[in-house]
């Protein structure tokens, strides 16, 4: 079985595992307690036949009078189509509240893994490489301590210290609260017309340094503390991984023969060593990123970020299936193709590893 044939199979699988995401996706909901409905019927005002009514009129609006098949296929459609209907927390289309939400999350959750990744496996090489020294016995240790400690605690610390004490980051929000105020918002970028003629005309930007750096600085001075949060919770789980594999593989005979040769150190460690070690920190990463979009809620809580970690907790406390159910079955299609990319990583990482 060839490379092609390969990437056909695992494309069918996934869409039959999908399939079968999605339609869990739909039965968990379907037995879900709580009636969302209730929300909006107020159980003390009108007569019961005036309720019952009410309720009866908002289940014909949603659908939910139609036969359990018909609901079914409607769902599947609108997954596959990516028409997640309307929030009944806040009225506005699903999709575009994700679209505005998703930024905040790739910020956060994806700088922090990209960090702790970077740090983990860089310090897990070290660690490894002066296995039994100091040096290791601390890392391993602060990289236990931190990954312990809760994320409302460190969150809550690292406010206390950098703004309350200290005054140099701020303490919530992902850019400045006055931006929101009319004509407060920067703008780096201006567009300008310019007609040569009846036919033509020219399209002209322009570049305000002042207004990047104020938007560049606002984004970033307020991402720091929450993704520094993150970022310190994830490594150590990178760093034991990568200390547990390297020490694996140094120990094996193509190190010993690569080292008699008179092959760099540093060589020996990223090139050869790391190399075949890296086959199951490219499941924990891609796993990572696969449920990047599942956010941060605690962290996103304590910061008040707005993304996708936040916007979760807010509909499960207001029932807000449409939102849970498009969030979720955004996050299984990040999961299937992150596991799908791995898969393919490892023949690109390990030669020895065949499609066939």
């Amino acid at each position: 079985m060839g490379l092609r044939t390969f990437i056909g199979k695992r494309i069918i699988f996934s869409f039959i595992l999908l399939l079968l995401v999605m339609t869990l996706n739909f039965v968990i909901f379907m037995v879900m307690p709580g009636d969302p409905v209730s929300l909006f019927v107020n159980p003390v005002r009108g007569s019961q036949e005036g309720r019952a009514e009410m309720i009866a009129r908002i289940k014909a609006i949603w659908g939910l009078d139609k036969p359990i098949e018909i609901r079914f296929l409607t769902y599947i459609q609108n997954m596959l189509t990516w028409n997640f209907g309307v929030s009944q927390m806040t009225r506005n289309p699903v999709g575009g509240e994700m679209t505005y939400r998703l930024p905040f999350t790739l910020i956060l959750m994806g700088g922090s893994s990209v960090l702790a990744i970077v740090a983990g496996v860089f310090l897990g090489v070290l660690v490894a490489h002066k296995r039994g020294g100091k040096f290791d016995s601390s890392m391993v240790l602060t990289s236990l301590v931190f990954y312990s400690l809760p994320t409302f605690w460190m969150g809550m610390i690292f406010i206390l210290i950098f703004y309350t004490s200290l005054g140099w980051l701020p303490h919530a929000h992902a850019f400045p609260p006055p931006w929101t105020l009319p004509g407060n918002w920067p703008n780096p970028l201006t567009i300008a017309t310019s007609t040569q003629s009846t036919q033509t005309f020219n399209i002209v930007f322009s570049v305000n340094p002042a207004e990047m750096l104020r938007l560049v600085s606002g984004y970033v001075t307020h991402s720091i503390l929450p993704v520094l949060t993150l970022t310190l919770f994830q490594y150590g789980g990178y760093l034991l991984l990568t200390r547990a594999t390297m020490l694996e593989a140094l120990t094996e005979d193509y190190i010993v023969t690569a080292r008699a040769k008179g092959v760099k150190e540093t060589s020996v460690l990223y090139r050869h060593a790391l190399k075949n070690a890296s086959l199951p920190l490219i499941t924990s990463a891609a796993l990572a990123f696969g449920f990047m979009l599942s956010g941060a809620i605690i962290t996103e809580s304590v910061y008040s970020w707005p993304g996708l970690g936040g916007w979760i907790w807010d509909s499960i406390q207001y029932q807000d299936y449409a939102v849970l159910q498009a969030i979720f079955y955004i996050i299984a299609l990040c999961v299937i193709i992150a596991n799908f990319v791995s898969d393919l990583l490892y023949g690109v990482i390990d030669p020895r590893i065949k499609y066939g």
